[in-house]
């Protein structure tokens, strides 16, 4: 898998996000923005207001789901947590170099979980809580790539380094499995709460696999883990990403002209938000809806 020195940065005008009168829970109402640069700038959108976070490494970080802090992995192999001035090591002997080796948080923002070794086989993952305490191993698994953590607790998702697939990690049992219905995909972007639901982007056997990194822009799948079955996306427009939110809304993201959109789905898949990002982040990353 090759290899590249990455890191993000944002510049964001405010988001306007008009409300469904159908939203039954609380509608979106920020992001986190992310694009390459020489530094890992990360920017938190919410209430009119942004808050920066620039960390080091080589592309391999994680917003936590509130925005707040951001994980990262340095040149020593530590894992790192940083929120506003404070940085905390949380963990050692974390993989680095390969980008997609990204640390995942909880649903809660309190627990983190990382590969601890090589991402071309099985390799032990890790989790510790956010301020460096109870660190254990909770199995082992072929999918270590962009972990993607259910909110329910218990599965763990990534993409094996070989782009072979996609694996799930039971942290209740401790066992894994690949999930039904993906040959190949080089990026895992989340669960549903449940983890029986995967986002992911799926490639041919013709297409390159990449260096890992985060995507500016994948056209999203979801795939039923355990069935193998497709999920039809009830969103017109070209689709450039998908994120399951916390209480299984499903935010899709719409590739525009000037600016994108993102269209919050219900569980039963029916529109209950939508909203224009600002033009400036057209080009950018999506990492985090809040």
């Amino acid at each position: 898998m090759r290899t590249r020195i990455l890191a993000v940065a944002a510049l964001l005008s405010p988001l306007v996000l008009p409300v469904s009168a159908a939203a039954a829970t609380a509608p979106v109402s920020g992001a986190v923005f992310y694009r390459f640069s020489d530094k890992s700038d990360i920017y938190r959108y919410l209430a009119g207001k942004f808050t920066k976070t620039s960390v080091d490494g080589a592309g391999q970080f994680s917003a936590s789901p509130d925005g707040k802090k951001v994980a990262w992995v340095d040149y020593n192999s530590k894992l790192h947590v940083t929120s506003g001035k404070t940085d905390k090591i949380v963990a050692k002997n974390v993989i680095f170099g390969a980008p997609c080796a990204t640390p995942v948080w909880s649903a809660d923002s309190r627990r983190l979980a990382f590969p601890m070794t090589g991402t071309e086989s099985t390799a032990p993952i890790g989790v510790v809580n956010a301020d460096g305490t109870g660190a254990k191993k909770v199995g082992r698994t072929y999918g270590v790539c962009h972990l993607a953590w259910s909110a329910n607790g218990r599965y763990l998702a990534g993409y094996a380094g070989t782009t072979d697939g996609v694996h799930l990690l039971d942290l209740t049992t401790g066992k894994t499995r690949k999930a039904a219905g993906i040959k190949l995909a080089n990026h895992v972007q989340s669960l549903s709460p449940d983890g029986r639901k995967v986002i992911i982007h799926a490639i041919k056997p013709s297409d390159p696999g990449g260096d890992g990194a985060w995507p500016t822009y994948f056209r999203p799948t979801v795939v039923d883990t355990v069935t193998g079955a497709k999920l039809t996306i009830p969103v017109t427009g070209t689709l450039i990403g998908a994120i399951y939110l916390p209480d299984g809304r499903l935010a899709v993201r719409v590739k525009g002209a000037t600016r994108n959109t993102v269209v919050v789905l219900s569980k039963t898949l029916k529109p209950v938000q939508k909203f224009a990002e600002p033009a400036s982040v057209r080009a950018m990353g999506l990492l985090q809806l809040l």
